[in-house]
Parts: C-alpha cells; structure tokens; sequence
C-alpha cells in the first residue's frame, strides 16, 4: 500500500457531516489525558498492538494528536485517528469498528484529525501505508507518492520474525 499525500489547505471540511453524527448519538472529538488508558486499551483490543503503540505516543503530543469517536448512547468508543504518531507530518492510523463502518464516522475521523494537523501548521499531510486508497482520493483528494511502499515501515519489527 503506497503513502499518499493531501494538501491540508485544500481540505474539504464541512461542520454538517459533524452535525448530521451528533443526530445519531456519535461525537467526534479530540481525546483526552485521562481517556488514555481507555483508548489505546480499545484500539488494542480492535486493531492489535501496532496501533496501540502509535496511538500511544499520540497522547504525548501538545495537543494530543488523537480523535475519537464515541456512541454517546452506549458510552463506548466506536473509532479513532492519529496524527504525528509514526513520523511527524503522517496522519494515521485511524479505525472504526467492524460495525459502525458505512456511517460516515471514518470521514468525519479522517477530516478532524486532517484539521488539527492543519491547525497545528503542517500545509500537507502524509497518510503512511494508505489501506483504503480509493477512500483517501475520494474523501480528500489524496495522491499516491511514488515508490513509497513499503516506505518508513520498512524491516519493522514484528511478532515471530526470525
């Protein structure tokens, strides 16, 4: 999966998207200090420990680079994205869970944490390992950046390698 880059300034940030989630019960926020545990255990459990990890360091930036979803109904967490967690300047990861998915929760992820990045002064971002590409270049105008892959995550270390 290549990297792909988005122009932060060029966003297409629409409030009526975080409007219509708040309608159904779902908030999209910054997350908090004392969520930490909360977070990063949910993210563990839902997407192993690679994003655990990444998500972790998110909570030690100033300000927190992490954004949750939450059902307000349930009190649960129902997705997340990161910013500045793998390298400065890469958004990601970001997940929603398995069954909340089709309900705009990724896109409204994926545009707040693009605007803390842009907020916070980056002019682009780069999404490291994009999964879902056709996502990114329809949500975001994203490009695909040429021989990227298997880019910064190259020989990283992982469970079982010999």
């Amino acid at each position: 999966m290549p990297d792909m880059l988005v122009k932060l300034y060029d966003l297409p940030y629409d409030e009526t998207l975080f409007d219509k989630l708040k309608n159904e019960n779902i908030s999209v926020r910054r997350a908090k200090a004392p969520e930490k545990k909360f977070v990063v255990n949910w993210i563990q459990e839902k997407f192993g420990d690679y994003w655990a990890s990444e998500s972790d360091i998110s909570f030690s930036r100033s300000p927190i680079s992490c954004f949750i979803a939450i059902d307000r109904a349930k009190n649960e967490i129902v997705g997340f994205s990161c910013y500045d967690s793998t390298c400065k300047g890469f958004f990601g990861p970001m997940g929603v869970e398995e069954s909340y998915r089709g309900k705009d929760i990724g896109k409204a992820l994926l545009l707040i944490g693009l605007k803390g990045m842009w907020e916070v002064g980056y002019a682009y971002a780069i999404i490291g390992s994009a999964g879902p590409v056709k996502f990114y270049e329809k949500i975001v105008n994203a490009i695909p950046i040429e021989n990227s892959v298997p880019g910064i995550y190259e020989g990283i270390l992982r469970k079982n390698n010999p």
